[in-house]
């Protein structure tokens, strides 16, 4: 990986981090803070894929385990529970650790292989590793278009995984919980962790394969934004002030709670208009919706019989 950019200085590197981030600040004065921290880390690591293995992984297993200590937090607080979707199924502790022993077991086993090939598959396909890093308004941009892709990928797999055997032999053990917590968003089987995680994965390959624009940045900071969203949509928790509130076309756990308690429909995400225009919505508005426009083709028919 470069360091620094081309327009950057190169030294002789100290043995220390810390010593390697204050002889590269001397030097590269143009840089911020973040592409210090980020440009040290490359030098003092000398080794690209171990730097960007190690980074991954523990960026991966911070953000996943330290979004998920507030909902633990939560379901120990009674205020709370006037929040809670299904206010009578609070996860106990032993359900929490048998769920966080099969999320680390998935994690060791499917997802650390595939971080450790991170950094050569992201260079063979052109993503941008170096310093300076992009303008916040283009990772912005790129990551939503992610989140669209994403979730197009995840609503026809995961409705597929619905389909009997498939269900039956791989998506069944995600629905162990019919009344999810925030641990329990990556609690499935290795093959379902494998297949829907390539759609967080293809969505930035893809892209960076058409256009030769994308840094690594930018994918980790769509990968840590997509966790916050998979753990938040099984947090089991709505509240006033919830997203979807705020933006009609989100799912969160509103929507997503409803997919666990009823084992059918739901199936998107991050947005509501797949279900929505595939007609998969689930719960009672949603049934009731579909009840009234079958009366009203049936009025519909037999005025024109008559």
């Amino acid at each position: 990986m470069e360091a620094v950019s081309s327009n950057s200085t190169i030294f002789t590197s100290p043995d220390t981090y810390l010593g390697i981030y204050n002889e590269l600040s001397k030097y590269n004065v143009h840089l911020n803070i973040f592409e210090r921290l980020w440009a040290s880390w490359y030098q003092y690591m000398q080794n690209d894929v171990l730097a960007t293995g190690i980074l991954s992984f523990v960026m991966h297993e911070t953000v996943y385990f330290g979004r998920s200590l507030p909902w633990i937090i939560i379901d120990r607080i009674p205020y709370f529970k006037k929040y809670k979707i299904q206010g009578q199924k609070i996860p106990t502790v032993a359900e929490q650790w048998a769920c966080t022993k099969l999320v680390l077991l998935s994690h060791f086993t499917v997802e650390l292989p595939q971080i450790w090939l991170f950094h050569p598959m992201a260079k063979m396909c052109g993503m941008e590793t170096g310093v300076p890093f992009p303008a916040w308004t283009t990772m912005a941009f790129h990551i939503a278009i992610f989140f669209v892709v994403e979730d197009t990928w995840h609503y026809w797999v995961h409705r597929a995984m619905h389909w009997g055997p498939l269900y039956k032999n791989i998506h069944k053990i995600h629905h162990q919980y019919s009344a999810p917590f925030g641990l329990a968003a990556e609690y499935a089987s290795p093959i379902e962790v494998l297949v829907l995680g390539l759609g967080t994965v293809a969505a930035p390959i893809g892209w960076v394969l058409i256009t030769g624009n994308l840094h690594i940045l930018t994918m980790y900071l769509w990968i840590i934004l997509r966790l916050f969203q998979a753990i938040d949509a099984h947090s089991g928790y709505e509240f006033p002030w919830s997203l979807h509130h705020f933006l009609p076309f989100w799912a969160g756990a509103e929507h997503h709670d409803v997919h666990h308690e009823r084992f059918i429909g739901n199936y998107s995400s991050s947005f509501r208009w797949w279900d929505y225009v595939m007609d998969t919505e689930s719960g009672p508005e949603a049934a009731k919706k579909r009840r009234e426009r079958k009366q009203a083709k049936l009025q519909q028919a037999q005025r024109k019989v008559q």
